[in-house]
């Protein structure tokens, strides 16, 4: 697997703060959108728990973190994003098309680090290219077959690739059917 390299912004602590001015804060969030969709495709992460995030390296740098003492009290975490400003920059992701949440809590996301149109592109390139049509595959086979190891949709959640397949479907270019094992796909 290949290391994820951090871009500048990670290692400069004013970037775990969300700036006050609006063009500056603007530039902010579109870098922290394009942190948090690059590490995600590096690490094929398609749900996530706020929580998760939380604690994950994407908002929290490790060799950044101390903490900022005042008359004894801990006043800030340098090099942790607040759980506030995450939320922010989820809901920045949001209203890019890039993230979904999975319940009315807002506590559990979809990260859409490719949309459904690309997905579904490139799962039809794959049978095209291969000769595939009027094949029948399970959706297993799909994301987790010999055939498309070296796919960039091999992993593919099941809901992320159900979705892909039914805007195929509405296209003509392939039929969900149910097998006895569960739920395949016919290409055309």
């Amino acid at each position: 697997m290949m290391s994820f390299e951090w871009p500048w912004q990670y290692s400069f602590p004013p970037f775990f703060t969300l700036q006050p001015n609006v063009d500056t804060r603007q530039k902010q969030l579109t870098a922290w959108c394009s942190l948090v969709l690059s590490y995600c495709r590096l690490n094929k992460l398609y749900t996530m728990t706020v929580t998760e995030a939380q604690e994950s390296p994407l908002f929290n740098n490790r060799k950044l973190q101390r903490i900022l003492l005042q008359w004894g009290r801990a006043l800030t975490l340098l090099g942790k994003l607040p759980l506030e400003s995450i939320l922010v920059v989820l809901e920045e992701l949001r209203k890019k098309g890039n993230l979904e949440w999975l319940d009315k809590n807002k506590s559990s996301f979809l990260v859409l680090w490719r949309r459904l149109e690309e997905w579904s592109k490139l799962i039809y390139q794959w049978v095209s290219k291969n000769g595939l049509t009027n094949s029948v595959f399970t959706l297993y086979e799909l994301s987790n077959g010999d055939d498309t190891e070296t796919e960039e949709f091999h992993g593919l959640e099941e809901s992320l690739l159900l979705r892909a397949l039914q805007a195929l479907q509405q296209e003509h270019k392939a039929e969900i059917i149910t097998l006895d094992d569960g739920r395949g796909v016919k290409f055309f």
